[in-house]
């Protein structure tokens, strides 16, 4: 059929060498019909307006620059987004019985040998040598990749029974690994990250219970953020592996049977597990129809014996604990990736870094504007003020492109009524509204969905 389309042409000399002819590439893609190629490439249209490094310009939420590669500089309004969303995912764990805790970025290799990482992991880590007090050796320490080790660290200061099991450790740990330069994708991809991470330390009879726990808190947060759809993986025992078969066997079906309870199904993902144990995968579909996986849910009873982490059993004996790796939104930077993507920059009220422009129209309404940015503020909105001696056309213009939700322009029949003529974003027209109405109004769409 006639189901495909040139995409893009590309030309390169033969071995580099610009004596020698040149050779065209040209690139395509075919579809079984016609309706087939349309979808894509309309998805491709979709997916270039709502990129998040364009739309993260037009916004002023970050930049990248090459003296950090795959690290991000957060502006005032990225960062807004940043901690509204990690503010509210410490709600939900201190809801959901977790402890939180902070640990080192810089730590020894000896603790990652002992971990495991520096065989299997050592061109991903980013080492950092010091010389400590000019001794001849230096001692090699590496940036976390992740936080796993550390938590075993302070699950192992002091005794632990099986009374305080199950244990639920939660850090927004800041990893750094090692990605190859063109491997890195905006915000999306990156050297430098924070992970809403967790570690649940638990007996291997708690592993179906925590996990069911554990997909209903995910559950819930996704569908607050606005995500419907996403479904779950279940990765199986690899060939290479550590274990028993029976602990193998009961692993899995404790992930299976906790999904089945929660009221989920799921698809095999067989052979695709770690060595030392299986994982849940949850992976989101969002706006058009691509997949993102953000959550997981990894078994792990091989840390805890790498690192000697026990725990006393009601009979007195020394016991390994089984640790649960989890994370709902996987990194902070990712996903704010995603949540600019999915909404194409016009974020939920709540989120939104910049909630409401006060905007006057005649100078004379200057008074006003600032005593609603006050009030609006007093109640907890993101309000700012627009007094600049430019047309109102021009401020609606230029906010609109910056995604700013509610615009609130102020002439001089507002002023003599105190009334506001509001804007909502995407829409052309205007509402003139009194203004405690307004300010209760809004007040009440910047309030986190949980605390509603």
């Amino acid at each position: 059929g006639d189901a495909f389309k040139l995409m893009s042409v590309a030309g390169a000399y033969w071995l580099g060498d610009s004596t020698r002819p040149m050779l065209q590439r040209i690139y395509g893609v075919a579809f079984k019909n016609r309706e087939d190629l349309k979808a894509h490439l309309t998805m491709l249209e979709e997916a270039a307006k709502r990129d998040h490094r364009k739309l993260g310009r037009e916004m002023d939420l970050f930049h990248m620059q090459e003296e950090a590669p795959g690290q991000i500089f957060w502006h005032p309004n990225g960062w807004t987004i940043y901690t509204t969303l990690q503010d509210y995912m410490r709600r939900q764990q201190r809801r959901d019985g977790y402890v939180e805790v902070n640990t080192p970025q810089v730590v020894n290799r000896k603790l990652w040998e002992a971990s495991g990482h520096w065989d299997s992991y050592q061109e991903n880590m980013f080492i950092v040598e010091v010389d400590e007090d000019h001794a001849r050796e230096k001692t090699v320490n590496a940036l976390k990749p992740m936080n796993c080790p550390c938590h075993v660290q302070v699950f192992n200061h002091g005794l632990k029974s099986y009374r305080d099991l199950p244990l639920r450790m939660a850090e927004f740990g800041s990893c750094n690994r090692y990605e190859p330069s063109g491997a890195l994708h905006g915000i999306m991809r990156v050297r430098g990250f924070t992970q809403d991470d967790a570690h649940i330390f638990c007996t291997e009879a708690q592993i179906e219970s925590e996990t069911k726990k554990f997909i209903e808190f995910l559950s819930g947060i996704y569908a607050e953020l606005g995500f419907h759809k996403w479904r779950i993986k279940l990765s199986t025992r690899p060939e290479k592996r550590i274990g028993t078969e029976e602990s193998w066997d009961k692993a899995e079906a404790a992930l299976g049977n906790a999904c089945l309870a929660a009221g989920h199904s799921f698809t095999l993902n067989p052979g695709e597990g770690a060595f030392y144990g299986p994982k849940l995968e949850f992976v989101l579909t969002d706006a058009i129809g691509r997949d993102w996986q953000c959550g997981t849910l990894q078994v792990d009873p091989n840390l805890p014996e790498r690192l000697d982490a026990n725990y006393i059993a009601p009979d007195g004996s020394k016991t390994r604990p089984i640790m649960l790796h989890r994370a709902v939104l996987g990194s902070f930077e990712r996903f704010i990736g995603i949540l600019i993507e999915e909404h194409a920059g016009k974020l939920p009220f709540w989120i939104a870094p910049r909630q409401v422009v006060v905007a006057s129209i005649v100078s004379d309404a200057d008074g006003y504007v600032a005593e609603i940015v006050e009030a609006l503020r007093a109640r907890g909105v993101r309000a700012e003020a627009d007094i600049r001696n430019e047309k109102i056309n021009y401020k609606v213009r230029e906010h609109s492109v910056g995604k700013v939700p509610v615009i609130l322009a102020i002439g001089q029949k507002e002023v003599e009524e105190r009334t506001v003529s509001m804007r909502r974003l995407g829409e052309n027209r205007n509402e003139t509204l009194p203004l405690d109405a307004v300010i209760a109004a809004m007040a009440a769409e910047a309030t986190p969905p949980d605390l509603r």
